[in-house]
C-alpha cells in the first residue's frame, strides 16, 4: 500500500465525481473541504490500493485543513488590521529593535504568559510594522487578536456606554489572545479615551496580553491623557511588560527622498 506524503495525491485524469446520495450527504453534515476533495482522494486511493483507514484520515485531514484556514481568514477580517503587513516585508536589519529581541517576540511566548508589549520611539520607525506582523503570526498560531487605535477604541467603548452595553464589550473585546493599541499620542486623548483605554488595560491585566505602540513613552501618557488614569492604567500596563524603543529616521521619509515612495512618473 501506498501512503501519501502530502495532503493528497493528484490523479492525472478529472475523477468522478461523487454519488448523488454521498454528497447530499456530506452537504447534509456540512463538510464542504471533504466534500471537495473526496473526488480526488477516492479515485487516487483506488489507483493506489490505500487501506479504508487511510482514506479517511486522509478525508478528515482535508476537512481539518480547510476549517482551520477558514477559521484564519475570518480571524483576520474580525482584528480589522489596518494594511496588512507582515514578516514578509519586513526588515529586520534595518530595524532599531535588537535582533534577539524581534527573535523572542516572533515566538508568541508572551502571549502564552499574558504578557504586555509597548514599543515607543518616533515616527516612521517600524513600530506598527512589527507589531502587526506579529498579530498576524498570532492568527497563524490560532490566537484571536482585536486591533485598535486609542480612537477606534474610544468610539467601541462610547457606542457600549450609550446602549448599556459596556460590560459585555469590554469581556468580548478581552476573548482576543493579543490587544492592539496603535498610535497612541498621535492626538490627544481626553476623559473618554483615557477612560476606554483604561477599561481594556484592567480588564486584560494579567489575563490577556496587550500590544501598545506611541510615539511617546509610556511614561509620558498623562501628558496626552488625565493624570489620575493615565498613572492607574500605566501601572497595570507595564508591570509584566517588554518595554522597546525605537529611532532613527523615518523609514517612509527615507523612502521618499530616495525617490522610492511612489511610482516614476511616465
Amino acid at each position: 500500500m501506498t501512503r501519501p506524503t502530502t495532503r493528497r495525491t493528484t490523479t492525472p485524469a478529472a475523477a468522478p465525481a461523487l454519488p448523488e446520495e454521498l454528497d447530499r450527504l456530506l452537504r447534509r453534515m456540512r463538510l464542504p473541504y471533504l466534500r471537495q476533495a473526496a473526488p480526488d482522494v477516492i479515485a487516487t486511493a483506488k489507483a493506489q490500493r490505500w487501506d479504508p483507514a487511510e482514506v479517511l484520515r486522509v478525508l478528515i485531514n482535508e476537512e481539518v485543513i480547510g476549517r482551520d484556514a477558514a477559521t484564519r481568514r475570518t480571524r483576520r477580517k474580525t482584528a480589522n488590521f489596518p494594511t496588512g503587513k507582515t514578516f514578509n516585508t519586513w526588515r529586520p536589519d534595518q530595524s532599531s529593535i535588537p535582533a534577539p529581541t524581534q527573535q523572542a517576540l516572533t515566538t508568541l511566548e508572551w502571549i502564552n504568559r499574558a504578557e504586555n508589549l509597548a514599543i515607543a520611539g518616533p515616527s516612521g520607525t517600524g513600530k506598527s510594522h512589527f507589531v502587526e506582523a506579529l498579530a498576524h503570526t498570532a492568527i497563524e498560531a490560532d490566537l484571536r487578536v482585536a486591533w485598535f487605535t486609542l480612537e477606534t477604541l474610544t468610539a467601541t467603548i462610547g457606542r457600549a456606554k450609550a446602549d448599556g452595553s459596556t460590560a459585555r464589550t469590554v469581556a468580548r473585546i478581552c476573548r482576543s489572545d493579543l490587544i492592539v493599541v496603535d498610535d497612541i499620542g498621535m492626538l490627544p486623548a481626553g476623559q473618554d479615551a483615557a477612560e476606554a483605554f483604561y477599561r481594556i488595560v484592567d480588564a486584560a491585566y494579567e489575563r490577556r496580553s496587550i500590544a501598545v505602540t506611541s510615539n511617546i513613552h509610556p511614561s509620558g501618557f498623562d501628558t496626552i491623557m488625565p493624570k489620575t488614569l493615565a498613572t492607574a492604567t500605566v501601572d497595570r500596563l507595564l508591570h509584566h511588560a517588554h518595554l522597546i524603543t525605537t529611532d532613527g529616521d523615518s523609514h517612509r521619509l527615507q523612502q521618499a527622498l530616495a525617490g522610492k515612495g511612489v511610482k516614476a512618473l511616465t
